[in-house]
């Protein structure tokens, strides 16, 4: 671990569960953090002016399960609509709290706050302005803006104050200002100072009925924001223990966006960081809900405390503040490399082999490269001190794993292995030990979920983060009993994680109120023409609140601009502007193949012979 990790703490015991202790944040009458369940949260897709378009869904999202309900409220008129919404609801019998979601317009915060229980706050673009201009601050220009910030972020806390409104300072990783882009970068620590300079003016004024959030749609930044955020919390003193509220923005459709999200949600979840979650995907709000309820079930159910302890555990062999990839050496393992700087494997059993045996030639890129039983892994109980001796002991490389059936955490477990097998031996990660799923998960119909969603979410979680934090050399998903569903499963964990690129790759936003297309239908529509292209990042954002921040990522990004009208990026840059939406996706064609990163489509996918 580095001299920083060292310092900074995020967790108390990075082995044993336990919540972060917080103070309770009020949001009308659904209490945040202190002593309450992990709180479900969604967001209206409706346009904010129709009040009852905005009725009808919230009324929804409330009989599905969503405790609080979030809104966009872009300018002071729309704002003020939210007394109809919020009017409408209650003559509806339903007390659901709502949330202001504001960006850029100060104005429309202090008069959303009239009417809606809590106001979401953009650090990045609240008063600050964001023109990716490159400059040098001097100490006097840089307090210059956090003055200007101050000026307008006072009166509407003041407002929050009289009125017992919430807020959430929610830094997004797509939308830090200049001054913090130009003096920490477009880094974690660039987030975490942008949120706590609004943090401050918030307690000078005694107002300490907030949360935070730090998100991004790359897991890997998204999880060491949070772990940052709450390691300066902890280093501030007690009295900066305020809840935090979890996401993954842009984070897609499908199985992609609740693989994606299981990652960086689930991952910091398991060590204890999470008040309240979002899962924002690029589908009907609706379908978020059981997605974020699984995501919490374990802990709100206490599943966390039946788990084993693990005694004397030496400190984690990472940094959980910057990634690097765990340095093992190169393992032959049946004609695969394994360890060091290759490529992830991806590992199968024999069953599934041989169930899929008829048709490997047509896999492709999502083919099962070795099988468990031939590989001459040795699993271990990393508690086992003379098993993991005798390990250490051999001359030659071993691959490794944790031996199944043991009542360990996975992350815990596979934190420990790393800590204590030496860093020369490579590890084969699993998403579970055997253990049964457990109960199912109930939808808003009462019918039992899919199972598959019950193995792909601990999947994600359990095999995502570990790779996030540089563990792990191949991986194995025999959660899921299915055999192409378990290969599908393993490599989008691997593409979500960054881990190995093997399809293009997606950043698109949730549809909101300041949505200025389809973004559903368009998605798809891109997905469609472009989704063979192997490597490619492209962003597909339906306004340009996160929009060129999220896009420094991408290769390439379609924005809508205006009602109608499209705007094509080369990275954060726009280079096509105001094309009709119906022309777009044919021009972003053209503009991928201007930059010489077009193959033609061939007959048939590997996902499908996967779906055979």
């Amino acid at each position: 671990m580095s001299d920083r990790s060292s310092l900074l703490q995020y967790c108390p015991d990075l082995y044993h569960y336990a919540r972060r202790e917080t103070r309770e944040v009020m949001v009308g009458h659904v209490g945040i953090g202190g002593k309450n369940p992990i709180r479900v949260q969604s967001m209206l897709t409706s346009d904010t002016r129709d009040a009852e378009a905005c009725i009808a869904q919230a009324l929804e999202l409330a009989q599905g399960g969503c405790e609080i309900v979030r809104i966009t409220a872009q300018t002071r008129v729309i704002a003020a609509n939210l007394e109809h919404i919020k009017a409408g609801l209650l003559a509806q019998g339903c007390d659901v709290p709502l949330v202001a979601d504001i960006h850029f317009q100060p104005y429309a915060a202090m008069e959303a706050a009239k009417w809606v229980e809590k106001v979401r706050v953009n650090p990045g673009n609240y008063v600050d302005k964001k023109k990716f201009a490159v400059r040098e601050y001097t100490d006097e220009e840089y307090a210059e803006e956090v003055a200007a910030i101050e000026d307008q972020f006072v009166p509407l806390v003041k407002l929050c104050l009289e009125k017992g409104r919430a807020m959430r300072i929610g830094t997004n990783h797509g939308s830090l200002s200049d001054r913090i882009m130009n003096r920490y970068g477009d880094s974690p620590h660039g987030m975490v100072e942008s949120a706590l300079e609004f943090a401050r003016i918030a307690r000078r004024e005694g107002y300490h009925n907030f949360v935070f959030s730090m998100k991004a749609s790359n897991p890997k930044v998204m999880i060491e924001a949070y772990r940052l955020l709450v390691a300066h919390l902890n280093r501030l003193g007690g009295d900066w223990n305020y809840p935090i509220h979890l996401g993954v923005t842009e984070a897609g459709d499908g199985e992609d966006g609740r693989i994606k999200s299981a990652i960086g949600i689930g991952s910091l979840l398991a060590d204890g960081i999470g008040d309240t979650v979002r899962v924002s995907l690029t589908e009907d709000a609706i379908f978020e809900i059981p997605v974020a309820q699984a995501l919490v079930k374990p802990y709100n159910d206490g599943i966390p405390a039946t788990f084993e302890g693990v005694a004397d555990a030496p400190p984690v062999a990472h940094d959980p503040f910057s990634y690097e990839r765990r340095a093992s050496e190169v393992l032959k393992v049946n004609g695969i490399k394994v360890g060091g700087h290759e490529t992830v494997a991806v590992f199968t059993s024999r069953a599934k082999w041989d169930a899929l045996a008829h048709k490997i030639d047509k896999l492709g890129d999502f083919k099962p490269e070795v099988v468990v039983e031939d590989s001459g892994v040795v699993a271990l109980d990393p508690r086992d001190d003379a098993a993991v001796q005798e390990v250490n002991s051999a001359a030659g490389v071993k691959l490794v794993t944790v031996k199944d059936g043991i009542n360990l955490p996975v992350v815990a477990a596979y934190r420990l292995l790393a800590a204590k097998v030496e860093a020369r031996h490579p590890i084969l990660l699993k998403d579970s030990f055997g253990k049964d799923k457990g109960e199912r998960l109930k939808d808003k119909e009462g019918a039992v979920a899919s199972e598959f969603l019950d193995a792909l979410l601990p999947a994600a979680t359990h095999i995502g983060s570990l790779l996030c934090d540089g563990i792990g050399d191949a991986v194995l998903v025999q959660g899921e009993s299915a055999p192409g569903q378990s290969l599908r499963i393993s490599y989008n964990i691997l593409q979500a994680a960054g881990t190995r690129i093997f399809k293009t790759d997606y950043v698109a936003c949730p549809s909101c109120g300041r949505t200025l297309f389809n973004l559903q239908s368009t998605t798809q529509r891109i997905r469609a023409a472009t989704g063979h292209l192997k490597g490619v990042r492209i962003a597909v954002m339906g306004c340009i609140v996160n929009g060129p921040g999220e896009m420094a990522d991408a290769d390439f990004g379609y924005v809508g601009g205006a009602p109608g009208k499209i705007n094509l990026y080369v990275g954060k840059q726009p280079v096509k502007h105001n094309i009709p939406e119906d022309e777009a996706v044919n021009r972003l064609i053209d503009l991928i193949k201007e930059h010489d990163r077009w193959i033609d489509a061939p007959e048939s996918t590997d996902a499908e012979a996967l779906a055979v």
